[in-house]
């Protein structure tokens, strides 16, 4: 399959340092990963040869093996989007919420998007903590099942197939929902540029809302362009 065929998450599936060419301009590589990327570049007026160029540059580079997520197996895999990943949200999630509202309250005045900014990110803490509970309680444990059933060459349980297939699907569209609304909180904030007039608290909200988004780009990235990927193999 040559680069031009190949969509945005296969390309950053294969090789997750090429996620830094696509941030570069601006391209999504996690929830719009099944884009083509000619298509992308057609519709964004990115010239294909140079962004091309510029992906082999990074891939000819020595990958570091702890990099190398696709050779993963599932097992381990999941345990490091749940240490790091989950970790990251379960441990910062409910800080960033309680900052966005400060800074609402003492500067919403002035910057009326604070007010808005602070209602998506709610939501988006409200689903996560249900989206979380999903895969660790249901997802996973069933994935890790699964894969042991075909190390020793037995059956799948059917419930396991059903929970699995159910799944991937309803958690996929919450990346979407997640993912669209992490964007417009981009949008609203001018891609994270910190006001003139802004306090440390409010330069602090802000650098903590790029990470998150960030975070949740490789978060999703490893979860839709890869697990998800191979767990439907298993269905």
């Amino acid at each position: 399959m040559n680069a031009s065929s190949k969509t945005i998450g296969e390309i950053v599936a294969d090789d997750y340092r090429t996620s830094t060419v696509f941030e570069k301009y601006g391209i999504d590589f996690c929830c719009g990963g099944k884009v083509v990327l000619s298509a992308v570049c057609k519709e964004k007026g990115i010239d294909f040869a140079t962004i091309s160029k510029e992906i082999e540059d990074v891939k000819n580079k020595q990958v570091e093996r702890d990099q190398n997520y696709a050779s993963w197996e599932l097992p381990f895999l999941i345990d490091y989007i749940v240490n790091v990943h989950h970790g990251y949200l379960k441990d910062n999630t409910g800080q960033i919420k309680a900052h966005i509202k400060k800074i609402a309250a003492v500067h919403g005045e002035r910057h009326s998007e604070l007010s808005e900014i602070s209602a998506i990110f709610d939501k988006i803490a409200h689903d996560l903590s249900i989206h979380l509970k999903e895969e660790e309680e249901e997802l996973f444990p069933a994935l890790k099942r699964a894969e042991m059933s075909n190390k020793k060459d037995s059956a799948i349980p059917p419930e396991d197939l059903g929970l699995i297939s159910h799944s991937l699907e309803n958690l996929a569209q919450d990346h979407e929902k997640i993912g669209e609304a992490v964007h417009r909180i981009n949008h609203l904030t001018s891609g994270y540029k910190i006001p003139d007039d802004a306090c440390n608290t409010f330069t602090l909200t802000y650098r903590e809302l790029e990470e998150f988004e960030d975070d949740l780009h490789k978060h999703v990235h490893l979860e839709n362009n890869i697990l998800f990927v191979e767990a439907a193999k298993l269905v």
